[in-house]
């Protein structure tokens, strides 16, 4: 079965896209078969995955507002993964899609052959732009999980809410599955209290669970992306990307434990 996976958080500075990119590497690491999906116009993961974005000429942009195919746009990457690159483009595509019926939908629809057959990924993962406009929303009606990256700083609680009220809102309305996976601590400075009590209020507030382990700040997450590759690749011993390591086990085997009820009951 397909997991599809909604990274998302409205904030910017959260670590999302490096998270997406080393959570997609370290599954592949574990034999995974893995897409990554850029939604974010800045097309922040398609740079950050050795692609410019100014040398795609079709991109998500296309497949969610004019219908092309994705297995036409999907791109391979030297980290294992496949790519559903973005480009600036995608800019348009909120008011393209503002009008359009059924437009919460239109990911799940666009991703559904992907998710079909012998060729189908193990992993879908959504890289959400930073707002909670049409985009995230139909991400999260598309996902079977939403995991939200959270910088361990205090200022980073706000929007959190905001957050979750949308995703009530999807699952009241587009997606009844749609379930929250938990907060992952990224830029988590071990040095300090600050960054634990941050997690422990934003757990005891919210009632979710915190992926662990936290994933530490590092100066070497930022030198990956000018290497067009992810951390795994770029410094494959540092503590972040053993942390992304760990992370991407706990989550491969959480969506194990959740898909035995499933296998149980259809061979009921």
């Amino acid at each position: 079965m397909t997991i599809t996976l909604a990274v998302a958080n409205q904030k910017g500075g959260v670590a999302k896209t490096t998270s997406v990119a080393s959570l997609g590497a370290a599954l592949a690491e574990l034999g995974q078969r893995v897409l990554l999906v850029d939604l974010d116009p800045q097309a922040c993961l398609t740079f950050s995955l050795g692609i410019d974005p100014e040398d795609v000429e079709v991109s998500v942009h296309q497949v969610l507002t004019k219908g092309v195919d994705p297995a036409e746009v999907i791109l391979e990457t030297e980290d294992g993964v496949d790519l559903l690159p973005a480009t600036i483009e995608l800019a348009r595509a909120e008011a393209d899609l503002l009008t359009r019926t059924g437009r919460e939908h239109v990911i799940k629809g666009s991703l559904e052959d992907l998710s079909e057959g012998e060729e189908a990924y193990d992993w879908i993962l959504l890289d959400c732009p930073p707002s909670l406009g049409v985009l995230t929303v139909a991400a999260l009606t598309a996902a079977d999980g939403v995991l939200i990256p959270l910088q361990c700083e205090t200022l980073s609680h706000r929007g959190v809410g905001q957050l979750l009220d949308t995703v009530h809102d999807v699952r009241r309305f587009t997606n009844r599955r749609l379930e929250v996976w938990g907060v992952l601590p990224t830029l988590f400075d071990g040095r300090t209290n600050h960054s634990r009590t941050v997690l422990d209020t934003i757990s005891e507030t919210y009632d979710l669970d915190v992926v662990e382990p936290p994933i530490p700040k590092t100066i070497k997450f930022a030198e990956a992306p000018a290497a067009g590759r992810s951390i795994l690749a770029t410094s494959r011993t540092s503590k972040g990307a053993q942390a992304y390591r760990k992370v991407a086990a706990n989550l491969l085997a959480k969506a194990a434990a959740a898909t035995k009820p499933a296998r149980a009951s259809k061979r009921r």
